[in-house]
């Protein structure tokens, strides 16, 4: 029988946030911002097993208590994170029809619910697919000089969001078959590989955190879900 599995790529150093440890270990309502994101998924009842993956040189998961019963963590973090997948994914061992949900690890307001409606949506898929946004702001396309080129269409585009879902073969063979610095995401992969990931529809709190400034709006969230 088919498991569920989420794996977070964790080794990166958070460069864009500028703060003094990588922001996945940064403060955010007195616990690291990422136990936030793995609780999340530690809560959804149809995954068995929740994988972090970090860096070999990790200097601050251990200074953390994570209070997690399905999290186990992995030191085979990459440097990219389509390195740090693909490692994961053979470190952790899965089957082939297992189903792998990658998520990132600074998108700390990520709901159960979101992640139940995408493994119930996808769980006849013969691909898979990943949480998304419809945009719905207008698109413009910049010159070199920081002027408006053109205005896009946005019919049809949407943001991609994690987690993303795929059978642990068929993403493992996408990765190793693709160019890692081609790789965005797992979806970008799968795509290469000649296949075509579902979209199912997101939730627009489930952001990632990038800058400082993002902290207060993911306070501010997961405040209100505790009320």
């Amino acid at each position: 029988m088919s498991r569920y599995l989420a794996l977070v790529p964790a080794a990166g150093s958070g460069s864009r946030f500028g703060g003094p440890s990588p922001k996945q270990y940064l403060q955010l309502n007195n616990r690291p911002l990422m136990w936030h994101t793995l609780q999340v998924l530690s809560q959804v009842a149809a995954i068995s097993r929740v994988v972090v993956v970090i860096s070999p040189g990790d200097e601050w998961f251990d200074d953390f208590e994570w209070d997690l019963p399905k999290l186990s963590v992995l030191r085979v973090g990459g440097a990219s994170r389509a390195e740090s997948v693909r490692n994961g994914l053979q470190a952790m061992e899965a089957s082939e029809q297992d189903w792998v949900l990658v998520h990132d690890a600074a998108r700390c307001c990520l709901s159960v619910a979101a992640v139940e409606r995408l493994i119930a949506t996808l769980a006849d898929d013969p691909v898979g697919g990943l949480l998304a946004l419809p945009v719905p702001d207008t698109v413009k396309r910049a010159d070199g000089e920081g002027r408006i080129s053109a205005t896009v269409s946005r019919q049809g585009l949407w943001l991609a969001q994690t987690p993303q879902m795929f059978r642990a073969g068929l993403l493992a063979e996408a990765l190793a078959a693709a160019a890692v610095a081609d790789i965005t995401d797992e979806a970008s992969a799968v795509e290469q590989y000649g296949h075509k990931p579902r979209l199912v529809e997101g939730d627009a709190q489930n952001f990632k955190v990038t800058y400082p400034r993002d902290l207060a709006l993911a306070r501010a969230i997961l405040a209100a879900r505790k009320e």
